[in-house]
């Protein structure tokens, strides 16, 4: 059995054709789908997946960095007020973004934070999203850091001295399409890392693994991701499989 830590299945990439990939991923092992929110104007596409597959998808709650903007704090109240109408298996994703636009940083930081104090109080993990912003996401959680601070560096893509960093905040690392990339990097020096510190995600409908690289990516291709997994570990993929989905039960306590 497969995990997907991070699949985006409610977006409109698969209004066409969504059963369709959701049995293509089961038929492929992929059976529990864990749904990352990006912000409101998600809510309802995310309750409607849930309920469409209620017992293969679980979902997140949170406001993704590239949506913090000016109605940020309107954005964090609608979190904050679904946390309050029911429960979610982790924070997420939040973290921050600075690929796209740098200005919104203070702001950014002010809602990681947020989000994490929520998380906490929630006793749950968070999902870490951070693009061209190692640096920035590890001054807040150096800030947060206590014995309650836990989740995934998602789609990690750093260097060895930064998953270990990551490591140190009790953070798992999310490995996805990037590690099948002939550029990718982190195939280089994952096999240093335990395999108990490792989950495995899609992003899907983003970052396809090869042969998939450009198109639109589906939880189906997760096999893909732990084929080479499994090959940098020098492991069968059944053990990955196995190892991974373990990690995830014990991350997000189902």
């Amino acid at each position: 059995m497969l995990t997907d830590t991070h699949t985006h299945l409610y977006s409109e990439a698969f209004d066409e054709d969504r059963n369709d990939m959701m049995q293509r991923a089961l038929d492929n092992g992929v059976k529990r789908f864990f749904i990352p929110a990006i912000d409101s104007s998600y809510t309802n596409r995310m309750y409607a997946l849930e309920r469409d597959f209620p017992e293969r998808v679980h979902l997140m709650m949170g406001l993704h960095p590239t949506s913090v903007k000016e109605n940020y704090e309107e954005e964090l109240r609608h979190v904050e007020a679904q946390f309050e109408a029911r429960k979610f298996i982790a924070v997420g994703e939040i973290g921050i973004d600075l690929y796209w636009d740098k200005s919104t940083l203070g702001i950014q930081q002010e809602a990681f934070k947020r989000q994490i104090e929520l998380a906490k109080s929630h006793q749950l993990p968070i999902v870490i999203h951070c693009r061209d912003a190692f640096d920035e996401v590890f001054e807040v959680l150096e800030e947060c850091k206590d014995e309650k601070l836990f989740g995934i560096f998602h789609c990690f893509t750093g260097t060895y001295e930064q998953a270990q960093q990551a490591l140190g905040y009790q953070m798992k690392l999310g490995i996805g399409g990037v590690v099948t990339f002939k550029n990718g990097k982190i195939d280089t020096f994952l096999d240093q890392i335990p395999l108990k510190h490792i989950v495995l995600e899609t992003d899907a409908p983003y970052l396809a693994p090869a042969p998939y690289r450009g198109k639109r990516n589906e939880s189906a291709y997760l096999d893909y991701v732990c084929k080479k997994v499994a090959e940098i570990y020098q492991l069968s993929e059944a053990a990955v499989a196995k190892q991974t989905t373990e990690n995830s039960k014990e991350l997000f306590g189902i």
